[in-house]
C-alpha cells in the first residue's frame, strides 16, 4: 500500500502551533523527531538501553514532523490548507521558519526506515511500552503494553498518551469498565486491561484506527476484554463507565465536556490529554461551566496538558 507523507520541519519554539495545525488535519497521529526528548532518554538510561548514533547527531534546532496519510484521501487539499494555516498564524505570533513538504512512501520502505529509533520505555510506576518488534526482558512488576502503531499513530511515547497512562494508572481499580474517547492504536484500552480493568469499550471514528487497535489488542492477547467500534461518542456508546479516557485534542475535549458527564458512573474519572498547554484553562473552564465536574488532577509535560476530573456530587 502506498502512502503520503507530509513533513514538516520547524523549530522547537514553533513546534507547539505546527503540531496544533498538522492535528486538524484530521490524521491520527504524528511521528516526531524531537532532540529535547533524545536528551531526555541521555539522562534516564533505564528507558533506553542505547541510542542510535544517528540520533545522536540530530540538529539541536530542527524538529521533524511526519504525518502519513492514505495515497486516496485529498492530502494535497489538506496540506493546502495547512499551509495557509501557517501563512496567518505567522501574522498574530512569532512562527518561525516551517517547511514543508509532500513525498510517497510504501508500507514496507517506511517501516524498515522509522522503526530503529524506537526503544521499550517506561512509563508512571510500572507499565512498560515495548514496541512489538523490540527485545525487552520483562522485570516482575512490569506491565508490558506491546504497540505496533502503523502508519497513522505514533509509538506511545509522546506526553499526551504517557500522562494519559499515568492517571490510567493511579485512578483505575480492579474490575473497572473503561471508554476510550478516540482510540486512536489502541494503547490506552490495552493498557488499562493490562492493569486490571474488566472491560474497554475503544471507539474512533477513523477506519484505520479501527484496524491499527485491533490488531495491537490482538498482540497483546486482550480481544476478550476489548470492544473496537468506529463512530463517535453519541452514536456508539452506551451505558455508564467508572474510567473515560480522550487523549484527543482542546477542541475536542471541549465539545465533550457537555456530554461525557452522562457516560460516568457515580464515582468515575474522566481523563482528557491532547491539550496544548496555553488553552489548559480553556479546557479546565469548560469543564467546570455548569458545576458538573470537579478537578481531582492535573499534569503538565512540556508543552502539553492532562486532566483528571470526577462528577460534583
Amino acid at each position: 500500500m502506498k502512502w503520503i507523507e507530509v513533513k514538516v520541519e520547524t523549530t522547537p519554539a514553533a513546534s507547539e502551533i505546527v503540531t496544533a495545525l498538522m492535528y486538524e488535519m484530521e490524521i491520527g497521529g504524528l511521528y516526531i523527531e524531537d532532540p529535547a526528548d533524545i536528551m531526555k532518554k541521555k539522562k534516564s538510561p533505564t528507558d533506553w538501553d542505547y541510542i542510535e548514533d544517528a540520533l545522536k547527531n540530530m540538529d539541536l534546532n530542527k524538529i521533524i514532523m511526519r504525518a502519513y496519510l492514505p495515497e486516496h484521501t485529498n492530502v494535497h487539499e489538506k496540506v493546502s490548507v495547512l499551509k495557509e494555516k501557517l501563512a496567518y498564524a505567522s501574522t498574530y505570533t512569532h512562527l518561525d521558519k516551517v517547511d514543508v513538504k509532500l513525498s510517497e512512501v510504501y508500507e514496507k520502505d517506511w517501516a524498515n526506515n522509522w522503526k530503529k529509533y524506537y526503544k521499550p520505555v517506561k512509563v508512571g510506576k510500572n507499565i512498560v511500552i515495548k514496541p512489538t518488534w523490540e527485545e525487552y526482558k520483562e522485570q516482575v512488576a512490569d506491565v508490558v503494553v506491546q504497540l505496533d502503531p502503523g502508519m497513522a499513530f505514533g509509538t506511545g511515547t509522546h506526553e499526551t498518551t504517557c500522562m494519559c497512562m499515568k492517571l490510567i494508572e493511579q485512578y483505575l481499580f480492579p474490575e473497572c469498565d473503561v471508554l476510550d474517547i478516540g482510540c486512536g492504536s489502541g494503547i490506552l484500552g490495552i493498557t488499562a486491561i493490562k492493569l486490571g480493568a474488566r472491560h474497554c469499550l475503544s471507539v474512533d471514528i477513523d477506519p484505520i484506527a479501527i484496524k491499527v487497535s485491533e490488531q495491537n489488542v490482538a498482540i497483546n492477547d486482550v480481544t476478550h476484554a476489548i470492544n473496537i467500534v468506529q463512530g463517535d461518542l453519541v452514536e456508539k456508546v452506551q451505558g455508564k463507565y467508572d474510567i473515560i479516557t480522550a487523549n484527543i485534542i482542546a477542541d475536542a475535549i471541549i465539545s465533550l465536556s457537555s456530554l461525557v458527564a452522562k457516560y460516568m458512573l457515580p464515582k468515575g474519572v474522566f481523563i482528557a490529554s491532547g491539550i496544548i498547554r496555553e488553552r489548559y484553562e480553556e479546557v479546565e473552564a469548560a469543564l467546570l461551566e455548569n458545576d458538573i465536574f470537579k478537578i481531582e488532577q492535573t499534569l503538565f509535560e512540556g508543552e502539553w496538558a492532562a486532566i483528571a476530573v470526577s462528577l460534583n456530587t
